[in-house]
Formats: C-alpha cells, sequence, structure tokens
C-alpha cells in the first residue's frame, strides 16, 4: 500500500486529494513539524530534501509534489491527458509553472528570511508580484477551454493550483492586495473543488473547516500541527 509522508495544511494535502480521487488505499505518516521533524536524521532518510510531501510505493520513495503527482496520474491513467495525448505538453508546461511558480513563490514569500538576500519585507514585495502574476495566468487559462483545467471533471492540476488558494487567504492576509473575487474564475474553480468527495474526505483528515479553499480558516488537525 502506498504510504504518504505529510503534514496537516501543507502541500501534501494536494497529494492526498489525487489519491482520494484515484480511489488508491493510502496510509499516512505524520510529519510532525511542530519539532520540526522534516529536518531529522530518520525523515531526511526517506526524503533527503527535507521537505513534504514524500510518497513509499513498493518501487522506492517519491518525493517533490508534481513528481508525485506525476507517478500517480500516469500509473492510474486518470487526471492527466494521455501520456501520447497531444494535450500533454501543455498540461505538462502548466504543471510545472504550479510547481516552479506557484508553489516556489509561495515558499519563497512564506518563507522570506531564508532566500532574502536583503530586507525580508522587500524581498516579499518582489515575490508578491509574481504572485499575482501565477494567479492572473491561471485565471486567463481558465478561460481558454481546456479540458485539462476547469472542466466538469478535475485533473491533478486543478487541485495543484486551487490548494494553495487557500495558504495565500491565511497567510498573506497582512498584505492588502489579494481577494479571491478578484480572479473570479479561479474562485468558481475553487468553490467547486471544495463540493468534490475528496476534498471532504480531506476536511475531515486535516479539521480544514467547511469552505478551505474559498473563505479558509486556520487547520485544527486531529494530529500534528498546521505550520
Amino acid at each position: 500500500m502506498l504510504k504518504i509522508h505529510y503534514a496537516p495544511d501543507n502541500a501534501s494535502l494536494i497529494i492526498r486529494l489525487v489519491l482520494e480521487e484515484l480511489g488508491e488505499p493510502y496510509e499516512t505518516v505524520l510529519v510532525d513539524r511542530a519539532s520540526n521533524a522534516q529536518r531529522s536524521a530518520a525523515y531526511l532518510q526517506v526524503n533527503p530534501m527535507g521537505t513534504i510531501p514524500a510518497l513509499e510505493t513498493a518501487d522506492g520513495v517519491i518525493f517533490e509534489t508534481a513528481a508525485i503527482i506525476l507517478w500517480l496520474t500516469d500509473r492510474a491513467e486518470r487526471l492527466a491527458p494521455a501520456k501520447d495525448g497531444p494535450e500533454r505538453g501543455l498540461f505538462l508546461s502548466w504543471l510545472m509553472v504550479a510547481s516552479n511558480g506557484l508553489q516556489n513563490d509561495l515558499r519563497q514569500h512564506f518563507y522570506a528570511e531564508r532566500f532574502a538576500a536583503g530586507p525580508a519585507n522587500e524581498f516579499r514585495a518582489l515575490v508578491s508580484m509574481r504572485l499575482r502574476e501565477h494567479l492572473d495566468r491561471f485565471e486567463a487559462l481558465l478561460d481558454q477551454g481546456h479540458s485539462w483545467f476547469g472542466a466538469d471533471e478535475p485533473t491533478a492540476l486543478d487541485f495543484y493550483v486551487t490548494v494553495p488558494l487557500r495558504w495565500f487567504a491565511l497567510y498573506l492576509k497582512d498584505e492588502d492586495w489579494f481577494s479571491l473575487t478578484d480572479w473570479p474564475r479561479l474562485r468558481d474553480l475553487a468553490e467547486k473543488i471544495e463540493q468534490r468527495a475528496s476534498m471532504q474526505a480531506a476536511i475531515q483528515a486535516e479539521g480544514l473547516g467547511a469552505t478551505p479553499l474559498t473563505v479558509p480558516s486556520p487547520a485544527q488537525p486531529p494530529e500534528g500541527a498546521a505550520l
């Protein structure tokens, strides 16, 4: 059985949703961020990057969110365009934008002191500009009618883009530029994802509240800490 190393309300939430959508049996292993367990020798043996999530499989451990997504969707042949399909290349491009752009810039914003060569507040202001641009791009992409983003049946990209919206609202609240209503297509997609059975399962497992993407509240997980 697959085993996901997770922390509540972290990037592992995206993988949990994909696993739930696929109906894939899995076990969870808590990485307790309150005790900095992601930096422990034991966890670094699982994931040498010291990041969350990691997925244990019969073939070994996979880490990095996008890599796990691709492994799961290719294996199941669901939640992504077919490997030999004409839409595959563009889907992969935007998946990497979500990974290397949106997720990475959010991480740099949250932990600006680790990344900034100068004052952290100045660095955050620059990253905020990039984050707004990411939201604008995905908002425009939703207007293009692709079958792999914002369609009737979700793909892994839908989850990868909408889950971070809760972190915008929760952790950028001291900045006055973010309101999800300014990106109405993204808001509509987030509302649709909230109603999925996969999200309802995640809400229960991680204490995410009734509207975790559109009107989020801090997680109250039954185990671990959302940091």
